[in-house]
């Protein structure tokens, strides 16, 4: 297997006065997670909300406290009805004085309508569980005594927000509840406004753009919207500022514009960076932008960002990425995890964001709704390019809905437009029936925003509107599904290796299949499914990628899915992800991983994956998955054979096809492949014949992110039957009890705390609040050893 370098990361807790504004503690309700500039406060508002589910309009009562993100309900592992409904979220904090200062709460995402209230006064009613909104609270609040802020949220079904679907039919889940960050933002009465809340077209917050760019030198423009909320008028200058990421500076000052009272501008200053470090999947540097304010000769506002520069080029047969032609390997991302639905922390965004990494990605279709902004922002970071999707899926609906959808991508665009991971902009409903008039409309809408050559539409219905056309594998005809498209457009094959062999019309593997049964045959398989299964799925997964190669105007792809997930219409997961629900890997995750190369970057390296538990019910044609050159495989420390990769009709065209080995008989031991690149080792791997279990073996899933400090996190946490040996037993479903010592009140195990193993591993979801000091559980079940793990940061 590969090796990883985990990413250290902490966070500072600052606590600082300014304007003689003080910070509060939590016990006022105000988190010490904060991101503070010299004007401006960003705090985390997440703490120490009261919630309540209503049933039949009941009075607000039996309140119980809750942190943010959190989900209306917790749910079985399997969702099979799940809960909708309405629940009040209320919260109490002090105003000791405002002293000009503006008070805006940010809610990140809310399932999916939000009516909110300060003081008895509805502020808002936001429709849409996707995307941000903003309120200014400040003409509702009452100085020198306990203020209130209210949310009434509903994740009922509405057919007039988008998806628009009733959950008994929809392809995932409406889990209601604020399962974002809410911050709480305070400024000057001359800001920097919010690009959602303020709701102009190609503009509002800060918009960056570069439209040349060269290893020489980027161009581009800084635009930012300042608005004036004091009874005179201001001279508005900026100071922009990038800073790579070796510490060099790169200053810009506006001319000066003036701001007449109550009213909102825009500044825009050109600018030119020298030999600038561009973004790649192999080198994804960043930049930080920081926005200063100078109004009338004094620093009233301030904001950072991170972004990039990156040069993207769409033609009719390929991709091109800073120059150079690149054919995109990608997936898709469900935002779900278990038991809590949505409510997932910024960290474990990152992990997920890792996870696609580390399994040998560069992109990820976010399917099929805008997802997190720490999501975007690890993506950014990690070297994922990103196809962003407006929420859509087997419907259309009323011209509300129609405008509501039009919505969602100014505010998509609003949002993400600063993301050098974005690439692609799905303004699409998927699998929906789009008239031709929202399509134009929609495309209108986007370029609007967007209005750059490098702004490129996505869109399931082959209409010119759209710069992509990105249909599933499933909506050609096999065998040979988009081989032979002939127009003069480019191609990027959004789902593919699911549903052609779920409904078994696969292509050219159709002999193989002849002796399996109907749910032998199909991708979506659970560990539990065992050798047979995950090594079919990971046939199908590259007899599909293979056959997508061959495409002259395909220009990239992304498989369905990463990870498995629960569906409104149906009570099973769905399958066919390449980890399970728990983010646990399948075989075909081990042939993505083996597709990567060339060796550039920290998450790619030579590797070796032996398919197979070698048990006496094991398959005897071993497969191997790697990116070397030749494997070799040993049996009990004999050679069994050194080969190049295999040579057929389904691996011809991909980067690193798979080895097949044929032991002369079973024989309990070791199998050991070893792969070479120029006649030299370079990775190997052991798998040992699993014995009888005797005991248990803990291990925690930080993916490359410690636990939060002092915000919720969670994390998984593995309990592994094992041999005397150490080896997994892959047949083992022991009923496992976990426990956390002393039940400390910063932690909790979220679902059942008894679970039984699939494929030899238990898995519990730890949430934890504070993480200020280390945790213990412990694991048991009867006839094997106990044991326990400190979780603490690596």
């Amino acid at each position: 297997m590969k090796k990883r370098e985990l990413n250290s990361y902490g966070k500072a807790l600052i606590m600082a006065f300014l304007f003689g504004f003080a910070l509060y503690s939590c016990k006022s309700g105000i988190e010490s997670d904060s991101r503070i500039t010299e004007t401006r406060v960003k705090q985390n508002f997440g703490r120490n909300w009261e919630f309540r589910r209503l049933a039949d309009n009941a009075a607000d009562e039996s309140w119980e406290t809750v942190n943010i993100p959190h989900s209306m309900k917790t749910e079985p592992l399997v969702v099979k009805e799940q809960w909708q409904g309405k629940a009040i979220y209320r919260k109490k904090f002090q105003v000791p004085s405002l002293e000009g200062r503006k008070w805006f709460f940010h809610f990140e995402g809310v399932m999916q309508e939000a009516k909110v209230s300060i003081n008895d006064s509805v502020v808002m009613v936001h429709k849409g569980g996707y995307l941000p909104f903003t309120v200014d609270a400040t003409p509702f609040l009452k100085e020198g005594r306990e203020n209130t802020i209210r949310v009434e949220v509903s994740n009922l079904d509405d057919f007039e927000i988008p998806p628009g679907k009733a959950l008994e039919n929809l392809d995932f889940n409406y889990y209601g509840g604020i399962y974002r960050n809410v911050w709480l933002i305070k400024t000057n009465p001359v800001y920097i406004t919010d690009a959602v809340r303020a709701n102009q077209v190609n503009g509002g917050g800060i918009l960056v753009h570069f439209d040349s760019i060269s290893e020489e030198v980027a161009r581009g423009l800084v635009k930012t919207q300042i608005r004036n909320e004091t009874s005179e008028n201001k001279q508005i200058q900026l100071r922009v500022v990038f800073t790579d990421e070796e510490e060099k500076r790169h200053e810009f000052l506006s001319s000066e514009a003036e701001a007449g009272a109550e009213e909102a501008i825009s500044v825009s200053k050109e600018i030119s960076i020298k030999n600038p470090q561009l973004w790649s999947p192999s080198d994804p540097k960043l930049y930080r932008l920081k926005v200063e304010v100078i109004a009338d000769g004094e620093l009233v506002d301030s904001e950072e960002i991170k972004t990039g520069i990156r040069d993207i080029r769409l033609t009719d047969t390929a991709f091109y990425l800073n120059g150079k032609k690149h054919f995109i390997n990608g997936t898709n991302r469900h935002q779900e995890y278990p038991y809590i639905g949505y409510a997932l922390s910024d960290e474990a965004q990152y992990r997920d964001a890792y996870k696609i990494k580390e399994a040998g990605f560069d992109f990820v279709r976010l399917s099929h709704y805008p997802q997190s902004p720490a999501f975007l922002a690890a993506c950014d970071e990690l070297g994922i390019m990103v196809m962003d999707a407006i929420p859509g899926w087997q419907f259309f609906g009323n011209e509300e809905f129609v405008q509501n959808s039009l919505q969602n991508i100014r505010d998509m665009a609003r949002r993400d437009r600063n993301h050098p991971s974005v690439i692609f902009w799905e303004n699409s409903l998927n699998e929906s029936g789009m008239s031709k008039e929202y399509m134009k409309k929609a495309n209108a809408t986007l370029k609007a925003e967007l209005p750059y050559e490098d702004t490129y539409s996505a869109g399931w219905i082959d209409d010119p509107a759209y710069d992509l056309y990105i249909p599933a594998r499933q909506h050609a005809k096999p065998p040979f599904y988009w081989n032979h498209y002939e127009k003069q457009r480019p191609l990027f094959i959004a789902e593919y290796g699911d549903w052609e062999y779920y409904a078994q019309n696969a292509g050219f593997n159709q002999k193989a299949f002849s002796d399996l049964r109907e749910e032998e045959r199909s991708s979506r398989q659970l560990r539990s499914a065992g050798e047979a299964g995950m090594l079919q799925q990971a046939l199908n997964f590259q007899e599909a990628f293979n056959s997508n190669l061959k495409g002259p105007h395909t220009v990239g792809q992304a498989n369905w899915l990463m990870f498995d997930y629960n569906r409104g219409y149906s009570p099973d997961l769905e399958s066919s992800g390449i980890a399970d629900i728990f983010r646990i890997p399948k075989f075909s995750y081990y042939f993505y991983q083996s597709q990567e190369g060339p060796f550039t970057d920290a998450f790619s390296d030579p590797m070796v994956f032996i398919a197979n538990f070698w048990t006496a019910g094991s398959s005897k044609d071993v497969k191997v998955f790697s990116n070397t050159e030749e494997v070799a495989l040993f049996l009990n420390g004999k050679l069994v054979a050194r080969k190049r990769a295999d040579e057929n009709i389904i691996s011809d065209e991909l980067p690193f096809p798979p080895f097949t080995f044929h032991p002369d008989q079973f024989e309990p031991g070791t199998l050991k492949a070893v792969g070479y690149i120029d006649g030299e080792e370079v990775a190997s791997q052991v798998v040992q014949t699993p014995e009888e279990p005797v005991a248990l073996k803990l291990n925690a899933d930080f993916s490359g992110k410690n636990i939060a400090l002092n915000t919720p996190d969670v994390i998984f946490v593995y309990a592994q039957v094992v041999d005397k040996n150490g080896t997994v037993v892959p047949t083992a479903t022991n009923k496992i009890k976990f426990s956390l010592e002393a039940a400390p009140k910063n932690a909790e195990i979220v679902g059942p705390a008894a679970i039984k193993a699939e494929a030899g591993i238990a898995t519990i979801l730890l949430r934890t609040e504070n993480f200020l000091h280390p945790l213990k559980i412990k694991a048991s079940s009867p006839g094997l050893e106990e044991t326990e793990i400190t979780i603490e940061n690596p």
